[in-house]
């Protein structure tokens, strides 16, 4: 049972060492950016990996205006193979609003009488308390009302151009790309995030993709900094938060 103690305060201790190294990152001074070497597009710049076809090899005259090389004048310049760069344009602005408002109501009533069932009414309410009879055997009613009312107000828009990298083609030629930005302004840093599948004939002829393109878009914008910690509740209360039933 000690054991088992000291494993869970070790534990413990340990997570929330870790969670304080970040805010330590900053403290007293900016955020560190993070470092831009050995991700998934710096691995892809430097491996582009194999061709999808091989071609023969031929004299191609640079000075040609009509050669069909990317550096061309009239070559396609887009994103095509593994390490390329591309733009991604972000241009969300969403407005959604949904009421439902429902309402129902329900009555019935149900009665019975037995005035006279062969002389048997009578005889019965001889033997009945005073006040009782049986001239009304049976009477029922039932009501029931429910209502229910919801509604949804959303309202977002963003607006954003961040140059991704080609990570990886797939081998039915859609490309999975992958970028991040990083911008900060005094002792804040805003993050941005972009990942996804794009086809090749999306890319526009100015290198550009929209994010409604995107296929399985993951678009992250946040940050961190001394503003961003003052805005989240202390580890401690998160912790509390998630162990407490009430």
């Amino acid at each position: 049972m000690k054991y088992i103690r000291s494993t869970i305060t070790l534990s413990l201790a340990g997570t929330l060492a870790l969670s304080a190294c970040g805010r330590l990152d900053h403290l007293g001074k900016p955020p560190t950016f993070s470092s831009n070497t050995e991700t998934s597009e710096h691995v892809a710049m430097l491996m582009p990996g194999l061709p999808m076809q091989t071609q023969p090899q031929r004299t191609v005259d640079q000075s040609s205006l009509w050669s069909g090389t990317r550096q061309s004048l009239l070559g396609d310049r887009r994103a095509m193979t593994k390490g390329d760069i591309l733009t991604v344009v972000i241009e969300i602005d969403e407005e959604a609003e949904i009421s439902n408002d429902t309402a129902r109501s329900r009555s019935g009533s149900e009665s019975m009488e037995l005035p006279e069932f062969f002389g048997l009414p009578q005889r019965i309410d001889d033997k009945l308390p005073a006040g009782a009879s049986m001239a009304d055997a049976v009477d029922l009613g039932s009501k029931s009302s429910s209502s229910g009312k919801g509604s949804v107000k959303r309202n977002e828009k963003l607006t954003l151009r961040v140059a991704v990298t080609i990570v990886d083609v797939l081998p039915n030629g859609v490309l999975a790309i992958s970028g991040s930005q990083e911008l900060r302004v005094n002792f804040e840093l805003r993050e941005l995030l972009v990942t996804g599948y794009v086809r090749p004939e999306d890319i526009s002829r100015q290198n550009e993709v929209t994010y409604d393109k995107i296929a399985s878009a993951r678009v992250s914008y946040g940050g961190r900094g001394q503003i961003t910690d003052v805005q989240q509740p202390r580890y401690g209360q998160q912790i509390l938060d998630t162990v407490l039933p009430f």
